[in-house]
């Protein structure tokens, strides 16, 4: 499968790193807002483009892998690019994915194209989660636990404020939470009970900090809901020790089975991630698999996880499936 790149940022990158182990594809152009000639991708031989050229070169990509932000970009670039291409994307802005779905399958099928859309961990892999156990345990509770992980929106929040150099916040789930779900007691958990928040923030010099860390935990949406600590650091610890992406997480659902509910189940599918940018990229080309073997079929317009039967993201035939992993 020949893909093309729209967006040569963390999950751009992580997405060319991905081609790289998938050998039935092959990477064939990146797109790019910014001049082409100042962007140096890792794949040698391979075209970085202005997006305005995508259209020219939508005879030539079987999926274009659009790799945008989920605030502003992908709402606007995955419906113009359906219409043209094959697409995936990763929007995660849950409220807005009906909106967003209804935009992309309309141009989807306008240009007889299959689009899937919130492709990645959440939405994407904990979203399979969460239905399969809801399919299972029809009598049951579920609980979606994130990190420990640096959440990007949270630190670009903190970046914001006044006398802020730089910033990492990550998202820590309560152990005594987590405990509670796993061993079957259905808890009832409020948003502070579920997770805390840790912020490492560099200050410039003569900041003054305690109205800085007022600013943080009192930010609406962000951190009022949530026990906050924040770390002053130096921007040389923050770079030794906080320039990496890494996030994960558990769906765990617990419930009920027999005449009287008297046999409890907990089904939990958790991750670790050292990069979390590079996991969804490989969500993305596992993903871009199954839409050019749906579009083959006649199948067209949007698609979400859901849709997907899971032969489709393997690279191995029925027959290897079977013998291998069933």
């Amino acid at each position: 499968m020949k893909i093309g790149i729209l967006g040569y940022g963390n999950l751009g990158r992580g997405v060319e790193c991905a081609i790289r182990q998938n050998p039935d594809a092959v990477l064939s152009a990146v797109f790019t807002r910014r001049n082409p000639a100042d962007v140096k991708i890792l794949t040698e031989g391979v075209p970085v483009l202005s997006v305005d050229d995508a259209e020219k070169m939508k005879d030539e990509i079987d999926v274009l892998i659009i790799c945008g932000g989920s605030a502003t970009d992908l709402p606007v670039q995955t419906p113009k690019y359906a219409q043209y291409f094959n697409v995936i994307d990763s929007f995660d802005t849950h409220a807005k994915i009906p909106e967003h779905f209804a935009n992309v399958d309309n141009s989807a099928k306008k240009g007889g194209k299959t689009a899937i859309i919130s492709v990645g961990w959440d939405p994407g892999m904990f979203s399979l989660a969460r239905m399969y156990a809801n399919a299972i345990l029809t009598d049951g509770c579920d609980y979606t636990f994130w990190g420990r992980g640096v959440s990007q929106g949270h630190s670009d929040a903190i970046r914001r404020i006044d006398g802020v150099v730089d910033a990492r916040q990550y998202t820590v789930p309560v152990k005594e939470a987590v405990d509670a779900v796993r061993a079957g007691e259905n808890p009832a958990l409020t948003t502070r009970q579920k997770h805390t928040r840790e912020c490492y923030v560099v200050a410039e010099d003569g900041a003054d900090l305690a109205k800085i860390e007022r600013e943080i935990k009192t930010m609406p949406n962000y951190f009022t809901d949530y026990d906050t600590t924040v770390y002053f650091i130096s921007e040389e610890e923050l770079k030794a020790n906080h320039s990496a992406i890494p996030h994960g997480g558990s769906v765990i659902r617990s419930g009920k089975t027999g005449m009287n509910g008297e046999n409890g189940h907990v089904i939990e599918y958790s991750l670790k991630l050292d990069s979390n940018p590079e996991f969804t990229a490989s969500v993305l080309v596992a993903y871009a698999r199954a839409v050019c073997r749906m579009n083959k079929e006649g199948m067209t317009g949007c698609k979400t996880v859901f849709d997907v039967p899971p032969a489709y993201l393997s690279a191995m035939s029925g027959e290897e499936l079977r013998k291998k992993l069933l």
